[in-house]
């Protein structure tokens, strides 16, 4: 595989800027977002229907640039994960991971024996179709690919110090409405429940060498997420950012007009 500059990046103590993928499929889409400087893109399938041919495609359009290509998978399921890496995503989210066997079990589906259980296919997308040595292959993506667990119930976080203990996940990403919601004040990031929580998430990212990440969608509250220590950051989705630029840019004309 390719170098996964992001994973080295964050294992240097550095930090790694990119966003969330749910609704511009199209190869131009990918293309435009590596160009607009993202380090990483994450692509989506908990919440948007895409199928293995749409993030397979989305993957595609990535070649050629900087940017590393990610998959956000619906669960912690052999089926999602071995595919996803099959075609060619270097890192993997796993939703709602709530116990240590279910972040085994991610870790397993996702590395090349003798770490793990991963079939093996070589000359197909995730090592762009080309001849080699097979066993370098296998220590390349054991090495390279990214493993996201994501902490966002109640669960999680009360065993979220077994979970950041697992040998090969590399990251704990918080979902902060589906944590505040588990924890019975949706959408409260300031509350003191949900802002311990982050504080438990974070510890144990820092007791067992795992980076924190978060996607924030305003400036002020990017600030608060790095001040907590987290370095692996999405700036918003493609459906807001959108809307955002669009809203701005609209309401700009309508107040020039309402001067003409």
């Amino acid at each position: 595989m390719r170098p996964n500059h992001v994973k080295q990046k964050l294992q240097s103590g550095g930090t790694a800027i990119g966003t969330m993928m749910f609704e511009f499929s199209s190869p131009g889409a990918a293309q435009a977002t590596a160009m607009a400087g993202a380090d990483f893109a994450l692509f989506d399938m908990e919440h948007t229907g895409w199928s293995f041919e749409t993030i397979k495609n989305l993957i595609i359009a990535t070649r050629g640039t900087s940017m590393i290509p990610m998959v956000r998978i619906p669960a912690a399921e052999y089926h999602f994960i071995a595919r996803v890496l099959d075609v060619g995503a270097m890192g993997v989210m796993v939703p709602m991971v709530e116990c240590v066997e279910q972040a085994q079990l991610f870790a397993r589906c996702a590395k090349y024996p003798p770490v793990g259980r991963r079939g093996c296919a070589f000359g197909i997308a995730h090592d762009e179709y080309a001849g080699g040595d097979v066993v370098a292959k296998m220590h390349s993506s054991n090495d390279e690919v990214m493993l996201i667990a994501q902490i966002e119930t109640a669960a999680g976080v009360e065993h979220v110090e077994e979970i950041a203990a697992v040998e090969g996940i590399d990251v704990l990403w918080i979902g902060q409405f589906d944590l505040s919601a588990s924890l019975g004040i949706p959408g409260q990031f300031t509350h003191p429940t949900f802002v311990a929580a982050v504080d438990r998430v974070m510890a144990a990212c820092r007791a067992h060498n795992k980076v924190g990440a978060f996607m924030t969608t305003t400036p002020e509250f990017g600030e608060w997420v790095v001040s907590k220590g987290f370095k692996m950051l999405a700036w918003s989705g493609d459906i807001w950012v959108y809307q955002s630029a669009l809203r701005s840019g609209m309401n700009s004309l309508r107040e020039m007009l309402a001067k003409v």
